[in-house]
């Protein structure tokens, strides 16, 4: 009995496992991430709760510029619905040719991320203010790159493996 216990977890656990990344090798057109945000990206993004009910509204701004010692740096200037307005810098490294590291000053730990073909599945975990609170909040981005112009990101938003909500960005070069 134990054995099959054992079976049927480690089945359900592999139904449950992760999107490979390296099917979307061969799409197009291909992502290059510090050559889409360096320069001047705009985006326009929602945010939902954990019911898919509409919290906040965004515009962002973003300048991107490669450093000298091969970073590049986004500075990213938020202009919520309800008037609050954020700024959130990003230093981005690539390590090799699919995977990348960023800090920013509210993230946790280094923020990690992989791209194949369009698409860059981008991981990190923020603390974020949330009604004068400061809640650590894990956030798994994927980024499709639709057209040279046009990128769009879906962020799963989680505290204690729980999904609290969820993010929607076009991004527009």
């Amino acid at each position: 009995m134990k054995y099959i216990l054992i079976s049927i977890l480690f089945i359900f656990i592999n139904g449950c496992s992760a999107v490979d990344i390296q099917q979307y090798r061969e799409n197009n057109p291909q992502l290059s991430l510090f050559d889409y945000f360096k320069g001047q990206t705009n985006g326009y993004g929602i945010v939902q709760d954990r019911k898919g009910r509409l919290t906040r509204q965004f515009t962002v701004d973003i300048t991107g510029t490669l450093e000298a010692d091969g970073t590049l740096q986004l500075l990213e200037k938020f202009d919520w619905s309800d008037g609050e307005k954020t700024t959130r810098t990003w230093k981005i490294s690539k390590n090799g040719e699919h995977f990348f590291t960023g800090t920013a000053g509210d993230a946790v730990k280094p923020a990690t991320g992989t791209a194949y073909g369009n698409v860059l599945n981008w991981q990190y975990q923020l603390n974020l203010e949330v009604d004068d609170r400061t809640w650590k909040i894990t956030f798994d981005d994927w980024m499709f790159l639709v057209t040279e112009q046009v990128l769009i990101n879906r962020a799963k938003m989680k505290k204690f493996g729980l999904t609290v909500g969820e993010v929607t960005i076009v991004f527009n070069k």
